[in-house]
C-alpha cells in the first residue's frame, strides 16, 4: 500500500479549546500521556503509510520538526509544511501537490481518535481505493453538530454541514480517501459563508459523479473528536482505563514503527533509552 500518501492535518487555531490553545497548537495538547497528534499519526501507521504530509500553522511548524524531524526515527518521510492561513481542509490537496505526484490520497484530521478491533479492516476499501471516494459514517446522538450522510435506499444523496433537521444520525469522521483527480476538483470549490472550502462540498462534487462509497462503523470501534474540553477529557480517561486494564499502549508511534517493521530492535531500544520513564520502559520490553 506504500504508493498512496496520507495527509494530516494538525493546523487550526483551536478557537473552541481557548485559552488552552493561546499559546500551542490544539494537536499538541496532551491527551492522557501523548500528543494528540499521536492518536491521528497512528492511524495512519497502521494503515502502512510511510510518507505522511503534515499540515500545520507557522507558529507551529518548528515544534513538529523538534517531534518528527523528517519521519526517519520511524522509519518514515514526514514532510511538514504550512498552511499559512485557515482556508479550509481542501486546500490540503493544493498545498500538497507536489507531494502527491497525481495519486490517490488518505486525507486525516489530527484531531480525530479511532480505537477499536477491525478498524483496519474497514479501512482497507479506502486504502485500495482506485476511483472515486471513501469515507466513513458514524452513528451519533447528536447530528446536528457534525457534517450529516443524507441517504435513501442506501443511495448517498449528500453530505450536509450541521443541518437543522438531520435526515439521518450518521456522521461523518475526519479520515478521508479521495483518488488522482482530488486536486483538479478543488480547483472548481468556492469558498463557504465561512470564508473556507469545505470538506462536505468536494465529497459532494464526488457523490455527483456517482464515485462514492461508504461504511458505517458498528459496535465496538469507537470515534472521538477531540475538539472540546469534555472530548479531550472523555478521550483522556478512556485511553487511561484500556491502557490500565489491558496492559499496552495506544498509539505508541514506536511500537507501530516496530512492529510495522520499518525500524530495527537496535533502533527501538535506542529509542527507549530517550525517555526515562514508563513510556521508556513499555518500549524496552517489547524488545524482549
Amino acid at each position: 500500500f506504500d504508493f498512496m500518501k496520507a495527509i494530516l492535518l494538525a493546523g487550526g487555531t483551536g478557537t473552541r479549546l481557548r485559552p488552552a490553545t493561546l499559546g500551542i497548537n490544539k494537536h499538541l495538547m496532551p491527551v492522557y500521556n501523548k500528543p494528540m497528534i499521536y492518536y491521528s499519526l497512528s492511524i495512519l501507521m497502521l494503515c502502512k503509510f510511510r510518507e505522511v504530509i503534515l499540515i500545520c500553522d507557522t507558529d507551529s511548524k518548528k515544534i513538529y520538526q523538534k517531534i518528527f524531524s523528517d519521519g526517519r526515527y520511524l522509519g518514515m518521510k514526514i514532510h511538514i509544511i504550512v498552511q499559512s492561513k485557515a482556508n479550509g481542509i481542501p486546500e490540503a490537496f493544493s498545498i500538497s501537490k507536489k507531494y502527491l505526484k497525481n495519486e490517490s490520497v488518505c486525507l486525516m484530521l489530527g484531531d480525530n481518535f479511532f480505537f477499536g478491533q477491525g478498524f483496519y479492516n474497514i479501512l482497507k476499501k479506502g486504502i485500495n481505493l482506485k476511483k472515486g471516494a471513501f469515507f466513513l459514517a458514524y452513528n451519533v446522538p447528536n447530528p446536528e453538530k457534525y457534517a450529516v450522510l443524507e441517504t435513501k435506499n442506501n443511495q448517498i444523496l449528500s453530505i450536509v454541514e450541521k443541518p437543522q433537521n438531520p435526515k439521518t444520525n450518521l456522521a461523518i469522521p475526519g479520515i478521508y480517501f479521495f483518488d488522482k483527480n482530488v486536486v483538479e476538483y478543488c480547483k472548481n470549490l468556492t469558498k463557504s459563508k465561512r470564508g473556507e472550502l469545505e470538506i462536505v462540498d468536494l465529497i459532494n462534487m464526488y457523490i455527483k459523479k456517482s464515485f462514492v462509497k461508504y461504511e458505517e462503523i458498528g459496535r465496538g470501534i469507537s470515534w472521538l473528536d477531540m475538539g472540546s474540553f469534555d472530548d479531550l477529557n472523555d478521550c483522556s480517561n478512556y485511553i487511561r482505563a484500556i491502557e490500565k486494564r489491558q496492559n499496552f499502549m495506544i498509539s505508541s508511534l514506536e511500537e507501530i514503527a516496530y512492529l510495522n517493521k520499518w525500524i530495527t530492535k537496535k533502533k527501538l531500544i535506542k529509542i527507549s533509552n530517550k525517555y526515562n520513564n514508563e513510556y521508556g520502559n513499555y518500549l524496552k520490553k517489547l524488545c524482549l
